[in-house]
This record gives C-alpha cells, structure tokens and sequence, in this order.
C-alpha cells in the first residue's frame, strides 16, 4: 500500500499560481492512478484531477480544466498538481489520493488518502 503526503498549500491572491505536491511512501507507486480532490466548508469532496499508472493520461474537472496540470514522477514517487489562474472558488483542502489499477474519477474508488493541504484564494 501507498500513504500519500500533501504539501504546497498555502495563500495567494486571485489569478496566482500554487504547485500542490503529493509523495507517497510505500512499495509499487507506478500500480497506483493517482487522483486530487478538494473540498470546501459545508461542500461535498469533489473531483479535481487524476492521473494513470504511466502518467500518459489525465483527466480533469469542467472547472479546473485550462489552469490545473497533474503530473507525476514514478522514479520519485510523487505527483503534482500546478494550479494557474486561480480563482476565490478554488479555495478548499485539497487532498491527494491513491488506487490501485485503473484510473477513476469518484473519491469513493480510492483507497489511500494524505491529511490534505489548504488552499486559500483571496479575491
């Protein structure tokens, strides 16, 4: 199994940039799709980004699509996400998550999660 660890979280004004990162301790990290999440005060935990075993395919939410790159480095077993233009919207805890096998897109599919990092989006 896999324990992911987030950081990079921070405050930045609105139309900034933050890079997320996400090292996950533990054997076989290329078995793992790779998935960021986010959730808001008072929100439901919703999808953001996800990536495949190889890292040769992504996918993103309708509202992140454009600004958000996920990327990730098996030699380094760790994943990224780099945020552009953000917005007040984006604030949230966002939360790095692990599954193994195919890539997917519900939280309910992953089984490993970090303790999230936050994001703080002044407008």
């Amino acid at each position: 199994q896999v324990q992911p660890v987030e950081s990079g979280g921070g405050l930045v004004q609105a139309g900034g940039s933050l890079r997320l990162s996400c090292a996950a301790s533990g054997r076989a990290f290329s078995w793992y799709s790779m998935g960021w999440f986010r959730q808001a005060p008072g929100k439901e935990r919703e999808f953001v980004a996800a990536i495949n075993l190889s890292g040769s395919t992504t996918y993103y939410a309708d509202s992140v699509k454009g600004r958000f790159t996920i990327s990730r480095d098996n030699a380094k077993n760790a994943v990224y996400l780099q945020m552009n233009g953000l917005k007040p919207e984006d604030t949230a805890v966002y939360y790095c998550a692990a599954r193994q096998g195919v890539v997917a897109l519900s939280n309910l599919s992953y089984d490993y999660w970090g303790q999230g990092t936050q994001v703080t989006v002044s407008s």
